[in-house]
């Protein structure tokens, strides 16, 4: 990987709740125009390491860069998807708003979203397939709908680097595919995607690169070099992979 472009790196970053280590010496470099997938057993500090890696969680040690540079100053290029369990969904919104919020990243003090903007929520909903369901109240859609929604959001920032927490959660095939497209269609277009996600049996699907975790690193790098029998024998204990 000396050769290619790093739009992140962990430097021995550690964290903990309370007493409780979740993550032990995280050392990864993601380089462009990857998709790559952080999997691993419950509990393993999937989600964990993309709150640390923000700053979303604070880390006991350890450095995080983006392009090389500190998260402050890159933040516009920098994406994230929360998991759908954490957001308020009786929140009086539309569709459109929510997906609008994408766009305040690019936005100065007290100016309100033009044009630009406008058309950048417009392009996300088309994006993701939810362009008639703009004025929907977000109380009233279905998993899918949901997760499609906060893509929107993310792709109206327009990153160069997303992180996604588990976007395929709750979903119906309709939409896991439609999702799947959607990351496909960003990396074609030399996006970064840095994705959680639990199901071993289709992580080919989208995945170029893999992150296998269990508080520590257990493997990363491309998916034919980490999608292993005894990677997950380690990782999962029991789990087989699919013939």
């Amino acid at each position: 990987m000396n050769n290619e472009k790093i739009v992140c790196s962990m430097k021995e970053v550690n964290v903990a709740y309370h007493d409780m280590v979740v993550l032990r010496d995280i050392n990864v470099d993601i380089p462009a125009g990857v998709i790559m997938g952080i999997i691993g057993p419950n509990g393993a500090g999937k989600s964990t390491l993309i709150k640390a890696a923000l700053g979303i969680v604070p880390r006991l040690t350890g450095k995080v860069s983006f392009f090389d540079q500190p998260l402050d100053k890159v933040r516009k290029s920098v994406g994230y998807m929360p998991q759908a369990a954490s957001v308020d969904w009786d929140f009086p919104a539309t569709v459109a708003d929510v997906v609008k919020m994408g766009t305040y990243a690019s936005l100065g003090w007290l100016r309100r979203p033009g044009r630009k903007q406008k058309e950048a929520v417009e392009q996300a909903l088309e994006f993701c397939g939810i362009a008639d369901l703009a004025h929907r109240q977000i109380g009233q859609l279905s998993g899918g709908q949901r997760q499609r929604t906060f893509l929107a959001r993310t792709l109206a920032q327009n990153p160069d680097l997303c992180f996604m927490d588990e976007p395929f959660a709750g979903v119906d095939a309709r939409s896991e595919e439609a999702i799947r497209d959607v990351l496909l269609r960003m990396q074609s277009e030399g996006k970064t995607i840095v994705v959680v996600h639990h199901d071993l049996t289709t992580v080919d699907k989208f995945c170029s690169d893999l992150l296998i975790l269990n508080k520590s690193v257990l493997a990363w790098g491309p998916l034919k070099d980490t999608l292993k029998q005894d990677v997950i024998d380690k990782a999962y204990s029991v789990v087989k992979l699919p013939e």
